[in-house]
């Protein structure tokens, strides 16, 4: 079976879409969300009900949590900051009806799925490096635990031994020798130096994990975006997957 993940789409419609026709494309039959479908973008609304109607399992990212008003926006930077308060003014009740009904971590197969971190979800704990990925393992028992956030597709691997190693590869057969904490990349707003909109497809048959790359109209959500006087730099960062 293939299974889809996908995450941080962040209001962007056109990478949103893209990313759906692919999915269909490769056969695809579940799709799982791993968080944040608002905040940065300008459609809100049509992302979240694109998720909904096309995910089994959906999950919480903290810009959700901040458009359904659990969590302060001051703890977001400037521009984060002005995009929430004007996703927050745009989305429209049904759109946080379907956010209530999202999780915030979710069990599938031999999967652990959560936006930010397996320990203390609700904290938003950024994994950026082996340092950081150590301690995770020791917050799930599933062999793979996907996660988001980061907005920077990353694997991290433990032996038998409890090694971890850190590798940046664009497929990779699972060995049941290893444990795996893997970041699925960002559909709206890659930070990797690709534009690209981001996710992966996972074959449980052969465990082998794919990333797919997919270009979508980067210039049509940007023009989107300047109408609703979002911030620039916001903008500009979506060509150059930054």
């Amino acid at each position: 079976m293939k299974v889809a993940f996908i995450s941080d789409i962040h209001g962007n419609l056109e990478a949103l879409e893209s990313v759906l026709r692919d999915i269909e494309k490769e056969g695809v039959e579940k799709i799982h969300f791993l968080g944040d479908v608002v905040g940065y973008g300008c459609d809100p609304n049509e992302c979240v009900k694109l998720v909904a109607t096309h995910c089994e399992f959906k999950l919480l990212g903290n810009h959700d949590f901040a458009a359904m008003g659990l969590e302060s926006i001051e703890n977001f930077n400037q521009v984060a900051q002005a995009s929430m308060t004007w996703t927050i003014e745009k989305i429209t009740k049904k759109s946080v009806s379907f956010l209530a009904d999202f999780e915030m971590d979710a069990d599938f197969l031999d999967y652990h799925l959560v936006h930010a971190s397996p320990e203390e979800p609700e904290q938003w704990h950024y994994i950026l490096n082996a340092a950081h990925a150590t301690a995770q393992f020791e917050h799930f028992s599933q062999s793979i635990c996907f996660i988001g956030h980061s907005h920077i597709p990353a694997i991290f691997i433990r032996d038998r031994e409890g090694n971890i190693t850190q590798m940046a590869k664009s497929s990779l057969e699972c060995s049941p020798e290893k444990r795996y904490l893997i970041n699925v990349g960002s559909v709206g707003q890659p930070r990797d130096n690709d534009p690209r909109a981001c996710y992966i497809i996972a074959d449980t048959d052969s465990n082998q994990i794919n990333y797919r790359r997919v270009d979508y109209d980067v210039k049509t959500t940007q023009a989107k975006m300047k109408k609703a006087r979002l911030p620039d730099f916001l903008i500009e960062r979506l060509a150059v997957g930054q």
